[in-house]
C-alpha cells in the first residue's frame, strides 16, 4: 500500500472528517444499555453454556477489534482462538489448577499475544513515512511498544466481543513461558494473557465487587 498524496490526500482528509463529524451528529453517545452491556454491568465469568462460537462470529470480534487505534497504527496484536481439544491440552499445561476447568468448560479461549516484530509491517499499516528505524535495532522500545499496544488491543477485543453478544473471561493465572514454548516458539510472538470467550452461564455469578470512587483513583495536575 503505498501513502497517498497531493489531491488524493486531501480528499481521502476531507471524506474521513465528515464522516466522522456525521457520525458524532446521528449518535452523539451510546444509550445507557448500551454502555451497560459493554463496561457499567459487565462481569468476567468463569462459567459457561454448552454452546459453540462460531467462526464468523469470531472474525466479527476481531474485525472489530481491529479498528480501534494503536500508536502509528502499529496493531501488534495477535490472537490464537483455542478451540480444539488437543488445543486445550495444550493450553492447560500453562494454567494454575483452579483455572484449568475455566478454560477446558469455554467454547473458545483466545491467547492474546504481541508480535515483538510488529515494525516489519509498517510500510503497510503506516504508509505515510518509513518509521521501521524507530524499532530496527531496538529490543527494548519494540517490546514496550508491542506489550502496550498489544495490551490496549487485549481491552478492544473484549469489549468488542460484549458488543457482539458474547461474554468474556480473562485470566492472568497461567505461565506466560510455558504458552510461549507451546504456542510461538520459533516465533516473534509473546503472549500476555488468556481470554475465555462464549456464552456465560449467569448461575455462577456472585455479587459486583467494589470499585474506587472518582476521588479515590483521579487527580488534577
Amino acid at each position: 500500500m503505498s501513502a497517498l498524496t497531493g489531491k488524493s490526500l486531501q480528499t481521502a482528509r476531507t471524506v474521513a472528517q465528515n464522516s466522522f463529524r456525521a457520525l458524532k451528529e446521528s449518535k452523539p453517545r451510546l444509550d445507557q444499555a448500551s454502555i451497560d452491556v459493554i463496561l457499567s454491568n459487565a462481569r468476567s465469568h468463569y462459567a459457561w453454556l454448552d454452546r459453540p462460537v462460531s467462526d464468523e462470529l469470531l472474525h466479527q470480534v476481531y474485525d472489530l477489534t481491529a479498528q480501534g487505534p494503536t500508536s502509528m497504527n502499529t496493531c501488534p496484536a495477535r490472537f490464537v482462538f483455542v478451540t480444539s481439544p488437543e488445543g486445550k491440552l495444550r493450553l492447560a499445561k500453562s494454567l494454575k489448577a483452579k483455572n484449568i476447568d475455566k478454560m477446558m468448560d469455554a467454547p473458545v479461549t483466545a491467547i492474546i499475544a504481541h508480535d515483538l516484530e510488529f515494525w516489519r509491517e509498517l510500510p503497510f499499516l503506516f504508509p505515510h513515512e518509513d518509521r521501521r528505524p524507530h524499532f530496527e535495532g531496538k529490543p527494548e522500545h519494540s517490546a514496550d511498544t508491542a506489550f502496550r499496544n498489544g495490551t490496549l488491543q487485549g481491552g478492544y477485543f473484549m469489549i468488542a466481543a460484549r458488543a457482539l453478544g458474547l461474554d468474556v473471561g480473562a485470566m492472568s493465572g497461567f505461565s506466560n513461558q510455558i504458552v510461549d514454548e507451546e504456542f510461538f516458539a520459533g516465533t516473534s510472538m509473546k503472549s500476555n494473557f488468556l481470554c475465555n470467550i462464549g456464552y456465560a452461564d449467569e448461575n455462577a455469578l456472585f455479587q459486583k465487587l467494589p470499585r474506587f470512587a472518582f476521588e479515590q483513583a483521579c487527580s488534577y495536575a
